[in-house]
């Protein structure tokens, strides 16, 4: 098939399995749909060898949430545009999800109506956000480049920190983690340590808690 006539190919993340069939039957009638994942850590490895030119992914995903999935494909140098279509407003999502590499951000109530937009302004180099938190998005940005992340906020940890994070909101177990991530069970308790002092917390519980409170756990991001 000729290059220029070629569809894209699109690549779906989402840990609701309607919300995954809505996003096919919306994508469908101008491209092809690849594939299909539910969790981040699926995503990062689908990415490689199904070669999408386009992802749809959610923010909230259990594993790996979907701000950490985009910084692991970026590490990959993967040219795949990324438009984050999730039901969070807050500033800080936003500015966080271009700060990785999106070159989209849409509100899912609002998919229907913006998905084709959002589509061909990416695939044709632009940017796209949705319409309803541009001011608030750019008064945030302005005040997170002038102002450095602090000690004990989540945005400061290391990525793999984050990780480690995440996974201890979602209830997993030391073992559970360093199968997860391809490490030693010490190797994870030196995070979960390095985690406590630096966010000044002193149990499990409270990392948990902490996770949740931030928006790593999959079920509160």
């Amino acid at each position: 098939m000729d290059e220029v006539t070629r569809r894209p190919r699109v690549l779906l993340a989402d840990d609701h399995s309607l919300m995954l069939a809505g996003l096919r039957r919306l994508v469908e009638e101008t491209c092809d749909v690849v594939g299909a994942v539910e969790d981040g850590r699926a995503l990062v490895e689908a990415v490689q060898h199904l070669e999408p030119d386009l992802i749809l992914l959610d923010i909230s995903m259990p594993l790996l949430n979907g701000i950490d999935a985009a910084r692991q494909i970026r590490k990959l140098h993967h040219p795949a545009k990324l438009i984050f279509l999730t039901m969070h407003t807050s500033p800080s999502y936003v500015t966080e999800a271009f700060h990785v590499g999106a070159s989209g951000y849409l509100l899912k109530r609002s998919a229907p109506m913006e998905l084709p937009l959002a589509i061909e302004a990416v695939l044709k180099e632009q940017q796209y956000l949705t319409p309803s938190i541009t001011k608030p998005v750019l008064a945030q940005t302005m005040e997170r480049e002038e102002a450095p992340a602090l000690k004990g906020s989540a945005v400061a940890l290391t990525p793999r920190q984050r990780e480690v994070l995440q996974l201890i909101g979602e209830g997993k177990g030391t073992k559970a983690i360093a199968s997860l991530l391809h490490v030693s069970v010490k190797t994870v308790e030196f995070h979960k340590t390095c985690l406590m002092k630096q966010l000044d917390l002193h149990t499990t519980a409270e990392l948990m808690r902490y996770a949740i409170t931030q928006g790593l756990a999959s079920d509160q991001l």
